[in-house]
């Protein structure tokens, strides 16, 4: 029998965000609070994906985080108390290998233990589909109905049920060693043509390259640390200062090619660095992508991205003759697409970069062997094919963005009614030739440049997007964003 604490409930509600819910570990996220939302999850995932699987599964998994496999312990037993059979994982795995085995194992879905890219203190839950991907927001706010009101259940309807481990590693392997030509990978990297460097940022990424490759690479903050030295398991360049120092020294020391890849706490998000140590985005990553997908393995379908994506990514889908369409930020609006369309390739600027031929997720370690194969198919750096789709596209851009903290949420709500009823006619001494508002208020400017002003839902941050011709731009156009933020 399953009671909500009135007290949670009222004073420090459970909240489902854009991929699961996330909460400070012993304030937030505790055992009990698991053992409540868990068993409710699989309910859910039940009457919505019963029917179409006959399944009564659930997978569990988990990161490298504090206490994560006790967590995953706690989930598994909740949801076999509540009569569900459980799967539950015996080693961390990154978040899209269990998505993978909610698919390959015919289960109603997938309950992982994961904060993602959110610093050490905190843990959460992301719940995954059938179909292999982040279930929409309609069924987890049928999980949050539940909660809100008390949930009883059969006190011996887990006496049937069964909790049975497995390793998510093999089946994912697998699924993903098929869609690359690993032979080439692993010979270009035997031979000494290609040095690979992996900053697995002490997350679920760890061995995976390895695994996959079935050769060395030189592996980067592979132990556990679940404080993530401080900082975040974030694929953003202020966390990123040994990957660049071992590239750039290798670079000094050898004259074959050389990739940096870099996975996020989860490994569902991805950057690289070329062989001279420069960071690359997925900004970067998708359009060069896009060009080894169409060319090199003859896949085609819709490009979705999303309004923060660079400008360059429908040119280069126009390149190639691929439809495009644009979705509000959050990979959840790309799944959706995926579900419904044929797509080639789904990308968000954070990093996040999903395939329609695999499953409705993002996923690094498959980017990640994605941009191997390139650079072992072309023989050129990551940057040099970066620019060679510039110049094919005649369009050259610089990209970046800010988070600016604001005082308050009643700052957030001046600087909102600022942009509704007074928005901007000039910017950085551009004039403003437009204004999309599917997310945010993306401002195009007469210099072909744009800028993007997006709020946080949750908290008191103001999100800035920039991409012009040329960093000089970018940097000017962020400076005006935040003064005109201090000075409403």
């Amino acid at each position: 029998m399953v009671h909500p604490s009135p007290m949670l409930a009222i004073a420090n509600p459970i909240k489902f965000g854009t991929d699961g819910w996330r909460g400070l570990i012993a304030a937030d996220f505790t055992f009990d609070r698991v053992a409540l939302v868990a068993p409710l999850a699989a309910q859910v995932l039940s009457e919505v994906y019963g029917e179409s699987t006959g399944s009564r599964t659930i997978i569990v998994g988990y990161d490298r985080r504090f206490l994560s496999e006790e967590f995953a312990q706690t989930t598994a037993e909740a949801v076999k108390a509540a009569g569900f059979d459980v799967l539950l994982s015996d080693t961390f795995a990154p978040t899209p290998a269990f998505s993978w085995a909610a698919k390959q194992f015919n289960a109603l879905g997938a309950l992982v233990i994961t904060a993602s890219h959110n610093p050490g203190g905190y843990s959460g839950l992301k719940v995954k589909g059938a179909f292999g991907g982040s279930v929409p927001p309609e069924v987890t706010k049928k999980i949050e109905a539940l909660l809100r009101h008390d949930v009883k259940g059969s006190q011996d309807a887990g006496s049937l049920a069964s909790i049975k481990t497995f390793n998510p590693w093999t089946s994912y392997c697998e699924a993903l060693q098929a869609q690359v030509d690993i032979g080439a990978i692993r010979e270009a990297i035997t031979k000494g043509k290609l040095t690979v460097f992996a900053d697995v940022m002490h997350g679920a990424a760890a061995t995976g390259l390895e695994q996959l490759l079935g050769v060395p690479v030189r592996e980067i903050n592979s132990n556990r640390d679940p404080l993530f030295e401080g900082g975040a398991p974030e694929p953003l360049p202020k966390y990123l200062s040994e990957l660049f120092e071992q590239v750039k020294f290798h670079a000094d020391a050898d004259g074959g090619l050389t990739v940096g890849l870099v996975f996020d706490g989860d490994s569902d998000r991805v950057a690289a660095v070329d062989g001279q140590g420069n960071f690359l985005s997925s900004q970067i990553l998708i359009p060069i992508l896009l060009e080894h997908l169409t060319t090199h393995k003859g896949f085609t379908g819709e490009v979705i991205k999303t309004v923060s994506g660079s400008d360059l990514i429908p040119k280069v889908a126009a390149l190639y003759n691929l439809p495009i369409y644009e979705t509000p930020i959050g990979y959840k609006y790309i799944a959706d697409r995926m579900l419904e369309s044929s797509v080639l390739l789904g990308g968000e600027e954070s990093g996040g970069i999903g395939y329609g031929h695999h499953i409705p997720e993002r996923d690094a370690l498959l980017s990640a062997l994605y941009v191997l194969e390139t650079v072992v198919k072309t023989g050129r750096d990551l940057s040099d094919l970066y620019r060679q789709l510039q110049q094919q596209t005649g369009f050259d851009s610089a990209y970046d963005r800010i988070d600016l903290p604001l005082a308050g949420m009643d700052v957030r709500a001046r600087l909102l009614e600022q942009l509704q009823s007074q928005p901007p006619t000039e910017i950085a001494g551009e004039a403003v030739i437009s204004c999309q508002t599917t997310d945010g208020y993306k401002f195009r400017l007469a210099n072909q440049s744009w800028l993007l002003i997006r709020f946080s839902g949750t908290e008191p941050v103001l999100r800035l997007y920039c991409e012009a011709a040329d960093l000089a731009q970018v940097h000017k156009t962020l400076e005006w964003a935040k003064d005109w933020a201090s000075a409403t």
